[in-house]
């Protein structure tokens, strides 16, 4: 099967939500699943969800998980770089049939990791490798040599309203 190169982005609610949904597809599929999350640390509920395929769906993560409401430290530039080159080898190693990139949009708008790098992965994927990018802000460059782009946008949310991110749910 033909693998191509997907990206989640914009302001709204969705994005990794949309990835986890693939990648348990890809899973109902038999296919192997590579789930690695940038910026984000801990046990969430979908971490939990996605244990459940543990032998088809592998989680990775690579942050602190603090430079979302913070300025990223430079323990988040190690991580974000020792994490995208063990990923890196990951996709071009054939183990897995779809990669998940959670956030590494964030990791480049933040110049954790070089957008010229995040591309050259892009195009040097196995073909038979199915790669989705995930996280607001992506740079046009990623945008420009990704096969699909979807873009989520608020139109509206309840968090305005002050309500918190409910386990199950948002997290």
């Amino acid at each position: 099967m033909q693998g191509y190169v997907q990206v989640y982005t914009g302001n709204g609610k969705g994005k990794t939500t949309a990835a986890i949904g693939l990648a348990v597809r890809a899973a109902g599929a038999g296919l192997r699943v590579l789930f690695s999350q940038f910026a984000k640390k801990g046990e969430r509920s979908e971490h939990r969800a996605l244990a459940r395929f543990g032998d088809l769906i592998s989680l990775k993560q690579w942050g602190s998980g603090s430079f979302i409401k913070n300025a990223p430290t430079e323990e988040d530039a190690r991580l974000a770089e020792h994490g995208f080159a063990e990923i890196s080898e990951d996709v071009r190693s054939g183990r897995f049939d779809v990669v998940v990139l959670d956030e590494i949009n964030i990791a480049v708008h933040y110049k954790l990791i070089d957008a010229g790098r995040v591309v050259e992965l892009m195009r040097a994927k196995p073909d038979a490798v199915e790669l989705v990018l995930t996280g607001r802000y992506a740079d046009p460059a990623v945008l420009e040599a990704a096969d699909l782009v979807t873009e989520m946008n608020p139109v509206r949310h309840y968090f305005e309203k002050g309500v918190d991110a409910r386990i199950g749910i948002e997290k």
